[in-house]
């Protein structure tokens, strides 16, 4: 008698759908920086090594654009021959499982005026421009009795930033970044997931 093995349904694959190419996490002693790799199933934070200097990050989280010119974006194809799961190895890194996000919020900020930030004013000013940062905050189950909330600030890089700022405002540059990374995550996060925009 020969037995048989019952076999599973077979797994999906994961698809990798979107790159988000830069955000910034805040953080008392070092902001960090992530590329957001979007698949069928979960969001990975991907930490990047850094490029600048902690006072440079904060001021680049209250302007909404790298200061630096020369880092190039990463794509998906980056990421092609790399699993989510060896991206979740990895502690650097931060994965958000889709079906454990309870809310996702793209807000913006008000800025505060400070006499160390009469630059930043004064170019506004002269480009007639205001400098509007967009943000997320991302809240998800960790367990049953414990929640966790995720923020990062919309801060593309120059490389993707300079060519853009040619033909369109700084003001739309953003809000289309923002606007985009938004979009990529109503369409993987489950229905039930409360959105805000404002």
């Amino acid at each position: 008698m020969i037995s048989q093995v019952r076999q599973g349904p077979e797994r999906v694959p994961e698809r990798r759908l979107a790159l988000v190419h830069r955000v910034i996490v805040p953080d008392k002693e070092y902001p960090k920086e992530y590329a957001i790799l979007v698949t069928d199933r979960r969001s990975v934070f991907i930490r990047q090594r850094k490029t600048r200097r902690s006072f440079v990050l904060r001021y680049e989280m209250r302007i909404g654009t790298a200061l630096v010119t020369d880092v190039i974006p990463k794509t998906l194809d980056d990421f092609e021959q790399t699993s989510p799961e060896s991206l979740m190895a990895d502690d650097s890194n931060l994965t958000v499982p889709h079906e454990a996000v309870i809310s996702l919020a793209m807000r913006t900020e008000e800025h505060e005026r400070r006499k160390r930030d009469l630059f930043l004013w004064l170019t506004m000013r002269r480009q007639g421009e205001v400098f509007q940062v967009y943000n997320f905050e991302m809240k998800y189950r960790l367990d049953p009795d414990r929640d966790a909330m995720i923020k990062f600030y919309m801060v593309p890089l120059g490389a993707y930033f300079k060519p853009r700022r040619q033909t369109q405002s700084r003001e739309t540059i953003l809000r289309e970044y923002a606007a985009d990374a938004l979009e990529i995550f109503q369409r993987v996060l489950p229905p039930d997931c409360i959105f805000v925009a404002g």
